[in-house]
């Protein structure tokens, strides 16, 4: 399930309807002009959320339409990493976020990431291959990369996340 982080940090669906999800994806997309520090703790209170597994898309970034939120990357990963969160690579080519820069940094910092094709249509999951070329010139591994994690590592992690 994919959930909006509204406004002021919460959630738009109650913990009592995330609890029983598998996976829960927590994403801005909306009020990405925040000053920065009001949208940094935006998100780290979305990463905090224990129903939280993902963090899509962090900055809410579409290319050559709107610049991603002015977010303290440098708080961002860290928190994710020590909330044991994945943090998303959106393959769409209008988004292409978490970019290279960011991907390399939060494994750096030893956080996995998870690749997204972001389709819409069927046709639109030939985009996952810009989300690995991104994850790459981020070098990332495999291992590294939920999407690749046989069924029990990915099961073990959740139950651990």
């Amino acid at each position: 399930m994919e959930v909006d982080i509204t406004p002021d940090g919460t959630l738009a669906l109650p913990d009592e309807v995330l609890a029983p999800l598998d996976i829960v994806v927590a994403s801005l997309h909306v009020s990405l002009r925040q000053e920065r520090a009001q949208i940094t703790a935006r998100l780290l209170r979305a990463i905090q959320n224990p129903h939280v597994d993902i963090i899509a898309h962090p900055t809410g970034r579409i290319l050559e339409r709107r610049s991603g939120a002015d977010l303290d990357m440098e708080v961002i990963l860290p928190a994710a990493v020590a909330a044991r969160k994945l943090l998303e690579v959106n393959s769409g080519p209008d988004r292409l976020d978490l970019d290279a820069v960011y991907v390399r940094r939060a494994l750096e910092l030893g956080a996995s990431i998870t690749i997204n094709s972001d389709a819409h249509h069927p046709a639109d999951l030939a985009w996952l291959r810009y989300g690995v070329l991104t994850a790459r010139r981020g070098w990332a591994a495999a291992a590294r990369v939920a999407n690749t994690w046989p069924l029990e590592q990915l099961r073990a992690w959740l139950t651990h996340s």
